[in-house]
């Protein structure tokens, strides 16, 4: 450039450029044009320039872009610079301003050095397609896919195809699709998509099934091959007239197929394919061919209401082309005066084919059970039930019915059955049965013995089904034969294959069978056919004690008595304990009755022989009866024996009723003297909560003998063991065992011998509440505690356990003497042991008086409790007056809720809370244990009260706890 001479002192300087309009220069430009005229191929004064002037004309803007672009066209900072203030200056533009063309100049010019910029090509093309030049935009974005490197045409692909969907011109865009499946085969959903939307059913349709064709073919959207063939079912189906270059029924026939779940699905689109056709009866003949191919109730139901509302669908279209046609003909009728020929042709055929559609609805839903039958038993040919549910739908139909019970028996394999096959046998021949055919019946039975079922029970029912009949039809000697042959002992080569052999084989050890067959020869064939049977049953070892019991009671009915002992004989060798216990009351029963004395040694010996080896829960039934035999039979001194022996060998709980009918026993033969050494053996060995009351008798015997002494030692020996405290049912708060003695000491003691009582009574008294569970006192209450349990409420940490002073010997009148109604706070104190260190409140003694809900009050009383325990009491009014208290008492004494139903009298007192308030209380425990354990008492009465409470502990996942708490 040549800058021209001086110029006036406030006029700007102009610079001339070669081939360009003179630009108006200031004073800051001449150091930018000094920069550039001595490095005019550098980047960096071109750009520091144009960086200068962003805020100039755009005239000028251009103009310095357009002098950097002649000296550096290859820079595509620059090109890139220049292009976006273009299209800034363009963006206010109306559309056909030449401004876009110029800018369109412009980036063609760009594209000459930076055809190989795909962020240019993407301007450009987005410029393009604003400009709605379609012809232009598509050879543009041809021209971009051609220059640019195949890496890169994703980039561009993504503009190229919405604008292909937006084209007015469907075929160019198939076209650019055709050719984007050739960069991207797994975008086919996406074409296929486009073709629906512009109606394209045949193509899309076509390339749904070279997808499906493509065996390794990924579905970009996730579709499974299974979804894929769903949708080209759905195609197929809805359009038939637009995708006849398919097969349509080999399609759903193949899917069919692939995809047994769904074939009702399948068979409905099939139909439907026809019905859309018109091609009624070939869609009928789909539903048919559906109904007995499926395998689900699933889809026969889908497939069954399918085809169902297809025929009322017809039903209605027939119905109203009838309404029609009468319409028309009574029409005719009044313009022409009579009805044409032609009209009452075809009212007549629409009625006749009406009729037919009715009676084909008609006769498909009588056929409903049936055909759901077929459904189950394809699912299971074994199923034995299904079969007979099937049977007897053709109950009005013998000749249905035999076929589906001679195909019940050839399909249902007895190996792999559900069910009992043999019920199949039964009912087959049952039919025939009640058919009146027994020939056939027989003929179906005897084949039934012959199946290979897979128990012996099986079997055994055929054979006893057999002979019921038979019975039925009072043929009692083929009754008897049939039951013969049940029972016939095989040959010793087929025993010895017992176990692997069928089941014939072993039929003949089934005891069940062999009961029937000798419960039937006892009423028809007589003695001596069923002592046989029974002594056969004997010597096979398969018959059961009931049977043994029947056996001989058969033979007693017989007077064969001494055959019936050797019965039981044989039937206690067969069994063990405890199942030959009845055996043994029975044959002993019966001996002693028969016999009596007469045997004595005998019965003796049988009487020995039972107790050997009989459990302790059964044995005193055995010496019972052993015992009344000597009394009865034998000596009273063997008796005693018995009774002794007896009194050793029972169970424990049968013990003192032994002992009371030894005692009594005894007393009878040898007189109350000889009683003496069976009290001291009862009550060394009876238990502890027995042997009081057969103290009491002791005493009572001794006393009635003048053995003052004696009795009184009997007293203190039992006492031992007897708590003083109130028994239930004692009307005078006082143990029936201490009453009896305190009476005995009035009527026969001293003065020293009731203080010896009262001192005993303390020593056992405190003896109990050392080891008792329940506190005194609270046993009306509902919380169980320890009987010596006293609480020991106090403010400081530390306290010693308070004293109890040894109670003044006084008469036993006085220390019965009743407690005042109105017991004073220190009082109550005082008897519960209750230290402090500070002044307390008055206690709270009835629940009734705390300031409790009400639903909590009904939780005592649904719980029994009466009273609060001592802790309770004591603990309730101080926390519920806001002090803080330390508590010290033994497990079991209440504390738990001496602090937690004041803490949720607190928390119910609280004003609403928002969703995050925390927890209003926290109680610590020091073991997980024990953090359970007051979780569930803080359960039980914080749901009535309205107290949400949760558990946390450690060495459990956080999670539940953590959900606990959020709630």
């Amino acid at each position: 450039p040549v800058v021209g001479g001086a110029s006036p002192r406030h006029a700007a300087p102009r610079c001339t450029f070669m081939g360009a309009q003179p630009m108006d220069l200031d004073e800051s430009d001449l150091l930018f044009e000094e920069d550039i005229l001595r490095n005019a191929y550098s980047l960096k004064y071109w750009w520091r320039y144009m960086e200068a002037k962003k805020r100039s004309p755009a005239r000028q803007r251009n103009l310095i872009a357009e002098r950097a672009l002649k000296y550096l066209p290859g820079c595509y900072k620059i090109w890139h610079a220049y292009l976006a203030d273009r299209r800034a200056q363009c963006k206010a533009k109306e559309p056909g301003h030449p401004a876009h063309a110029r800018l369109n100049a412009v980036y063609e010019r760009a594209l000459v050095y930076m055809h190989k910029m795909p962020r240019i090509w993407l301007d450009y093309l987005e410029i393009l397609a604003a400009q709605h030049a379609h012809t232009t935009t598509r050879r543009a974005f041809d021209r971009a896919l051609r220059a640019l490197p195949v890496t890169q045409h994703e980039r561009i692909w993504k503009l190229y195809l919405p604008y292909a969907k937006a084209s007015p011109v469907p075929e160019a865009a198939v076209r650019i699709y055709k050719r984007y499946l050739q960069f991207d085969s797994d975008a086919v959903e996406e074409y296929i998509d486009y073709l629906m939307q512009i109606g394209r059913v045949s193509e899309a349709a076509l390339k749904l099934a070279e997808v499906l064709n493509r065996e390794g073919f990924v579905s970009l959207r996730g579709k499974s091959r299974h979804k894929l063939w769903m949708e080209l079912c759905d195609l197929v189906t809805k359009h038939p007239d637009k995708v006849g270059s398919l097969r349509v029924e080999a399609i759903l026939r193949s899917g069919l197929k692939a995809f047994t779940d769904e074939a009702g699905h399948l068979w409905c689109a099939l139909a439907d394919y026809f019905i859309r056709q018109a091609l009624f009866e070939q869609a009928r003949d789909v539903y048919e061919e559906g109904l007995a191919s499926l395998l689900t109730v699933r889809d026969f139901s889908m497939v069954f209401d399918a085809y169902s509302q297809f025929e009322e669908s017809l039903i209605t279209a027939l119905i109203e082309r009838q309404a029609q046609q009468q319409a028309a003909a009574d029409l005719a009728a009044a313009e022409s005066g009579g009805a044409s020929a032609e009209a009452s042709k075809a009212a007549a055929a629409t009625t006749l084919e009406l009729d037919m559609r009715l009676e084909r609805l008609e006769r498909l839903m009588e056929r409903r059970p049936e055909l759901l039958s077929s459904v189950l038993l394809r699912q299971n040919p074994h199923s034995v039930h299904e079969w007979l549910k099937r049977a007897s739908l053709f109950e009005a139909s013998p000749a249905k019915a035999i076929q589906t019970y001679a195909a019940a028996v050839k399909t249902v394999d007895p190996r792999r059955a559900v069910g009992r096959p043999s019920s199949l046998w039964l009912g087959f021949a049952k039919f025939y049965e009640s058919h009146g055919d027994i020939k056939n019946a027989r003929a179906i039975l005897r084949k039934a013995t012959l199946v290979p079922y897979k128990s012996v029970d099986e079997l055994a029912s055929i054979w006893m089904g057999w002979s019921e009949m038979e019975l039925r039809h009072k043929k009692y000697p083929e009754a008897l034969a049939v039951l013969a042959e049940a029972t016939a002992v095989p040959p010793a080569s087929r025993r010895a294959k017992e176990k692997e052999g069928p089941v014939q084989d072993r039929l003949y050890k089934f005891t069940k069978l062999w009961a029937f067959y000798a419960d039937l020869q006892e009423s028809l064939a007589g003695f001596e056919p069923t002592r046989v049977t029974y002594d056969k049953m004997i010597e096979l070892r398969i018959v059961t004690p009931q049977l043994v019991l029947n056996y001989a009671a058969f033979l007693e009915e017989h007077k064969h008595f001494e055959l019936a002992f050797q019965a039981y004989e044989k039937g206690v060798a067969l069994f063990k304990y405890p199942h030959a216990l009845p055996l043994w009351l029975s044959y002993l029963t019966k001996f002693t009755a028969r016999f009596g004395g007469a045997k004595l040694e005998r019965g003796r010996d049988l009487f020995e022989q039972a107790l050997d080896g009989c459990p302790v829960e059964s044995v005193h039934q055995l010496y019972l009866l052993y015992a009344k035999f000597e009394e009865a039979h034998g000596l009273a001194r063997n008796a005693m024996a018995v009774y002794d022996r007896a009194a050793g060998a029972v169970a424990l709980e049968k013990r003192a009723s032994v002992y009371q009918l030894y005692i009594a026993k005894a007393a009878e033969y040898f007189g109350v003297t000889k009683t003496r050494d069976i009290y001291e053996a009862a009550i060394g060995a009876l238990p502890s909560s027995e042997a009081p009351s057969f103290c009491l008798r002791y005493a009572n015997l001794e006393r009635k003998l003048g053995e003052i002494d004696r009795a009184r030692a009997i007293y203190m020996h039992g006492a031992q063991e007897v708590d003083p405290a109130v028994a239930a049912g004692s009307a005078d708060g006082e143990s029936p065992y201490w009453k009896a003695w305190h009476d005995f000491e009035v009527s026969h003691g001293n003065e020293d011998t009731f203080r010896e009582m009262l001192r005993l009574k303390r020593t056992v008294r405190a003896s109990f509440a050392d080891r008792a569970i329940v506190l005194p006192g609270n046993e009306a209450g509902g919380t169980k505690r320890p009987r010596e349990e006293e609480a020991h409420v106090r403010r400081s940490p530390r306290l010693a356990p308070a004293t109890t002073a040894a109670a003044p010997a006084v008469p036993e009148m006085a220390l019965a003497e009743a407690a005042p109604s109105a017991e004073s706070a220190d009082a109550w104190r005082a008897k519960h042991l209750i230290e402090s260190s500070e002044a307390l409140p008055d206690p709270v003694r009835a629940f009734s008086d705390a300031p409790f809900d009400t639903r909590i009050l009904q939780q005592f009383q649904k719980l029994g409790w009466t009273e609060p325990s001592p802790v309770q009491a004591q603990a309730w009014p101080i926390a519920m007056g806001g002090r803080d208290i330390i508590a010290v008492a033994k497990t079991g004494s209440g504390k738990t809720l001496g602090f937690l139903l004041p803490i949720f009298h607190r928390v119910r007192d609280e004003l609403p809370l928002d969703a995050m308030t925390g927890p209003l209380a926290v109680v610590l425990a020091p073991t997980r244990e024990l953090a359970v354990q007051i979780h569930v008492e803080a359960e039980r009465f914080g749901t009535p009260a309205g107290v949400k409470v949760a558990c946390v502990y450690g060495g459990t996942p956080k999670g539940p706890q953590i959900g606990v708490l959020s709630r």
